[in-house]
């Protein structure tokens, strides 16, 4: 008898459970990243500075379970707002899901390893710093090679 299809691939984001959702999240840090807008063309520039309660070398929050009362801008993320919601990295599983298109390979519930996403160069590990340490952050937008955002221009 064959095993049975990986819940992601016969269930829509809607339909899943909250462990099966949460599971989802490859780990890479990237939509935990601070985000500036360009106030005239609403173009969103992210930075290379994390929010404050992201582990800068687990790529995970610190405090998960209450990040939503910590940090206000911080965005609980559901079926519903995942098209709503640019900035998300073109590898991220809900977006991809959501798109109809298959986990990568280094995605955790593929390779069976929950390090493969930073072996594969996905995550921000190494590439960031804690706004904690930042002044301001407009001399820290940088361009994500994965981001769905549109690189930002900055105005002289």
């Amino acid at each position: 008898m064959a095993a049975p299809a990986p819940f992601w691939k016969f269930k829509t984001l809607a339909q899943m459970t909250e462990s099966e959702w949460e599971s989802l999240c490859d780990g890479c840090g990237q939509c935990c990243l601070n985000k500036l807008e360009d106030e005239d063309t609403g173009e969103i520039g992210l930075t290379n500075v994390s929010c404050r309660l992201l582990d800068v070398n687990e790529c995970l929050c610190t405090d998960y379970a209450n990040r939503l009362a910590k940090v206000p801008d911080c965005i609980r993320l559901t079926p519903q707002k995942i098209n709503k919601t640019p900035w998300l990295p073109t590898t991220c599983a809900y977006r991809l899901l959501a798109e109809g298109k298959e986990l990568h390979w280094w995605h955790h519930l593929v390779s069976g390893d929950p390090n493969t996403v930073h072996e594969a160069g996905i995550s921000v590990r190494g590439t960031i710093i804690s706004e904690d340490n930042v002044d301001d952050l407009e001399n820290h937008v940088h361009k994500w090679l994965n981001s769905g955002a549109k690189p930002f221009r900055q105005h002289n």
